[in-house]
């Protein structure tokens, strides 16, 4: 009874991952996706504070004496501050409205065409990543349907990761997008295990072979999702100063709970229904 529920059951429910995708094109295309100061230009500067001052407090006197750009305060750790400011800064006027606050222990700034050149090599990594897994993945499958929903699960877990960044206010950085690129790995490879699981074991029915590849993946994915929310944890508890850590913690725990549901409702669905139709 319990298999003709799931032969019955499986395929309305591939359509989930789907709209889940479409939902986080939406969202990024409307909301947007901020941008580190590496991609998108702008200051980087330690201060030393002269006198505790919160966040909120800190980004409104820089912000305000500076003349409106966009001010993070990334951390604040005893009598030392990590901001990233937007644009072109005047070290000097930045230094004079700071003055009984804090003093500028040191700085980094990243000009216009160094930003942009950054964000083009970021986007042919991303490309090559993908077109190269994709060749790999078809190399080994020889197969059209089964390399194709492999290929779109991987592609669903980058986008729904880049829709959680839109959302939860996750820039786009050298960080994240190294997150990303590890992403694309840990996705094949459940994929991939799935795959040749279910198309090259001999031993049981579709369901069976399913079920056990289900055992190893989710325990290989639920291992990397603890990893990475306890360095989320470490990172925000103990050394906050650490974002970059904190930023590819984030983008893996969002792209490896989306890879639970790509991997084993969209494409063992897919393959569930390409080996009844053989």
């Amino acid at each position: 009874m319990k298999e003709k529920l799931l032969q019955s059951s499986y395929k309305p429910i591939i359509i989930i991952p789907l709209i889940v995708t479409i939902l986080s094109l939406v969202l990024v295309a409307v909301n947007g996706l901020p941008g580190s100061i590496d991609l998108d230009g702008g200051t980087t500067t330690v201060l030393n504070l002269e006198k505790p001052v919160s966040q909120s407090e800190l980004e409104n006197i820089i912000s305000t004496g500076m003349g409106n750009p966009v001010v993070d305060v990334v951390s604040i750790t005893g009598t030392q501050a990590q901001v990233e400011i937007s644009g072109n800064v005047d070290v000097t006027k930045l230094s004079d409205v700071l003055e009984g606050t804090a003093t500028i222990e040191s700085y980094r700034s990243v000009g216009a065409l160094l930003s942009q050149e950054a964000l083009t090599q970021v986007y042919y990594a991303l490309a090559f990543a993908f077109l190269f897994m994709s060749i790999t993945v078809f190399i080994i499958f020889r197969s059209m349907v089964p390399s194709l929903a492999v290929i779109i699960a991987a592609a669903s877990d980058i986008i729904i990761a880049i829709g959680g960044m839109s959302l939860l206010g996750i820039p786009l950085s050298m960080a994240s997008v190294g997150g990303l690129l590890m992403l694309i790995g840990y996705s094949v490879d459940t994929d991939i295990l799935l795959t040749t699981r279910v198309l090259k074991d001999k031993k049981g029915t579709v369901t069976e072979r399913a079920m056990k590849a289900m055992g190893t993946g989710l325990t290989m994915t639920i291992a990397a999702i603890g990893a990475m929310v306890a360095l989320y944890l470490v990172v925000a508890l103990f050394i906050p100063a650490a974002s970059t850590l904190a930023d590819i913690a984030a983008v893996l725990i969002i792209g490896l709970v989306a890879d639970i549901m790509t991997t084993w409702v969209m494409n063992l669905g897919i393959l569930r229904w390409y080996m009844e139709a053989r």
